[in-house]
């Protein structure tokens, strides 16, 4: 249990201000929103409760009340602990409101130039000329600036001694220009030349330049206040080089821990709770390292009690955080408690109703139970906020699907991949609309660039695996359904196309495995998606299973000729039945009536039973199997069969 003292809250009201002034300050903006949302969300204290003529009141930032009060000033730009770095600031402090001003403008490469001009930069490039050449100028005529670029060349370094926060901005403000220009030199999403390989071309230089810094620094331990170690850490993950860029987000996070984009880049380079474990040690001990395994947990599909018991002490802190209950409908959406996730989303949007931060999560929750009335208010919702958000695109493509005008969703879905084609939702989603459309290697195309942005979407993996069993390419099939499977153990689904797959492999062996571990999943979930329930009987307790799983490892034991242990799976089959049971009592967590799929094992135990020359018991079997409807015609067929068997004796 997190328990903070009165103190303790006024420090962390401190820090979060802090962090969200310095995160707007070098245009972090959704750290910014995150942090100044999560400062929002704390308990009001006392001194944050007063008349507004409290100095502490919203009234004490007014321009009036700042003349009057100097030392009560509204905070616009923080000051630096560091007096070296707090002395270059305040001479910088004109260039960095322009450059600042700039970046807001998205002119990224003028807001660059301001601290690093472009010929100044362009000595990180590699250049065509030799190095011998570069490195070697005439040391007689060689003065002044004429020999830095030169040096800079030759050391791949080109940063002048501006502040932290500069130079932060300034190569921020290249990288952004880079990614620009990449979407801009992008083809159409999935037309015939998008190829999904182009290239931000400004890591380069700024990767090199930065490990120069760094060197010049002994590896950032002295001066450095993380925000470098941030960037640093972005521009090695986009060059696909995980491991470093783990270990500088990991330098970052403990500088400056109060950087939430920091924080989420680290958590998208992490593919196991095993991964998560490890680096825990390393991490601060603090709320943010709090924050971020539950956040991290969620995105892994972790949903036990105790991933449960930590959502609930971070909202003691802030019992107002919609990012908190945006996680708590997330962990239950994962368990398959859509019920309890789409109240809680209801009840953001009843609180928020121009949020539309994860959104698109909702609207698949809605998609799922078949929601049709509320999705259509929910994409009328998001709509009328911002029509051109990839959010909002998904949650309208959500509603077409859901209507099955499936080329209107997909229109939806490129118009979001448009918007921002880093959008996991919306790659994983219309490769979905394609499997519909039946057009296979437009939903392997999708489905491979969703695993490209997020390698944990185990709906890609998963779509993946359906696509290529189209095609009839089982050996690709299994793999990929392997992957989904194991970033989602507890999902009988998964495991059950794990098991279809050995099975068109002609496997029995391990697919009766598969199945196995199909049936054990499915009563996890019965016993854990319903988290804080009192008295409620577990499938596993009462020995509720899955029928068709059960009939499918029979058939398995059949195919390997073990007809004895098939025909025990065939009556654990028929033992799932009740009288006048239905599939809604088998949501209820009672045992299931007569389905197709009892009545078919019901007819293979009735012919098992005569071969074996059980007759009666045969008989008993066929009668049952005329009655209930399903395999009416069959049944007759084997009664007249077993009587003249019986008038035979």
């Amino acid at each position: 249990m997190v328990e903070l003292t009165p103190k303790d809250r006024e420090l962390l009201r401190a820090t979060l201000q802090d962090a969200a002034v310095k995160c707007s300050e070098r245009c972090l903006y959704q750290s910014a929103k995150w942090a100044a949302e999560l400062l929002n969300s704390l308990e009001p204290t006392s001194s944050s409760t007063d008349s507004d003529t409290d100095e502490d009141s919203l009234m004490a930032n007014s321009p009036s009340y700042s003349s009057r009060n100097p030392k009560q000033s509204a905070v616009v730009i923080t000051t630096n602990v560091d007096p070296n770095e707090a002395r270059l600031e305040a001479q910088e402090t004109h260039k960095y409101l322009l450059a600042k001003s700039l970046f807001d403008c998205r002119e990224y490469d003028r807001c660059a130039a301001v601290f690093l001009p472009d010929n100044y930069v362009s000595g990180l490039t590699p250049t065509p000329t030799s190095p011998q050449k570069q490195a070697s100028p005439s040391p007689k005529k060689s003065k002044g600036k004429s020999r830095a670029p030169a040096e800079a060349s030759a050391k791949w370094s080109a940063y002048p001694p501006i502040s932290q926060r500069s130079l932060f901005l300034a190569l921020y403000a290249k990288f952004m220009g880079g990614e620009k220009r990449k979407d801009e030199d992008s083809e159409m999403i999935l037309g015939p030349l998008d190829g999904g390989v182009t290239a931000n071309k400004e890591l380069v230089p700024i990767t090199r330049g930065l490990a120069n810094w760094f060197e010049e620094r002994s590896g950032a331990a002295d001066g450095s206040q993380g925000w470098l170690e941030y960037l640093y850490g972005i521009v090695l993950s986009k060059s696909k080089n995980v491991e470093e860029a783990k270990n500088w987000l990991i330098r970052s996070v403990n500088k400056c821990p109060y950087n939430w984009g920091a924080w989420q880049e680290l958590s998208s380079l992490l593919e196991t709770v095993e991964e998560l474990n490890q680096i825990m040690v390393k991490l601060p001990l603090n709320l943010m390292t709090l924050m971020f395994h539950l956040f991290t947990s969620q995105e892994l599909y972790q949903f036990s009690d105790a991933i449960h018991t930590e959502a609930a002490d971070l909202r003691a802190v802030f019992p107002s955080s919609d990012f908190l209950q945006t996680q708590r409908a997330l962990l239950y959406y994962h368990s398959k408690d859509f019920d309890e996730a789409e109240l809680i989303f209801s009840e953001l949007i009843r609180t928020d109703p121009h949020r539309i931060d994860a959104l698109d999560h909702y609207s698949n929750i809605l998609y799922v139970m078949s929601l049709r009335p509320k999705l259509a208010f929910l994409a009328q919702l998001a709509t009328a906020t911002d029509k051109f958000r990839p959010e909002t695109c998904c949650i309208v493509g959500n509603y077409y699907s859901l209507t099955s005008n499936h080329e209107k969703a997909v229109m939806y879905f490129r118009r979001a991949l448009t918007l921002d084609r880093s959008f996991l939702s919306a790659w994983t989603l219309m490769g979905h609309e394609y499997v519909e459309m039946k057009n296979t290697h437009a939903a392997i195309e999708s489905y491979r660039r969703a695993v490209d942005i997020n390698r944990k979407d185990y709906r890609a993996w998963y779509g993946l695996g359906q696509a290529y069993e189209v095609l009839e390419m089982y050996s690709y099939s299994l793999w990929y359904y392997q992957k989904a499977a194991g970033l989602k153990p507890f999902d009988a689904k998964m495991w059950m196309a794990v098991g279809t797959a050995f099975n068109k492999m002609d496997r029995p062996q391990e697919a009766i495995k598969s199945f196995k571990r199909a049936l054990i999943a499915s009563t996890y979930y019965e016993s854990g998606s319903s988290f804080g329930a009192q008295g409620d009987q577990s499938a596993l307790a009462s020995g509720i299973m899955d029928p068709e799983t059960l009939y499918l490892i029979a058939l398995m034991y059949e195919k390997l000729g073990n007809l004895q242990e098939a025909a025990s799976y065939m009556e654990l089959t028929l033992a799932q039945e009740s009288e006048g049971g239905d599939e809604d009592g088998a949501a209820a967590g009672q045992p299931m009536g007569i389905t197709p799929t009892t009545s078919r094992a019901r007819m293979w135990l009735a012919k098992w039973e005569v071969s074996r020359g059980e007759l009666a018991r045969a008989m008993e079997l066929a009668k049952e199997l005329r009655d209930d409807g399903v395999e009416v015609e069959e049944a007759k067929a084997l009664i007249r069969e077993l009587r003249s068997k019986l008038g035979d004796r």
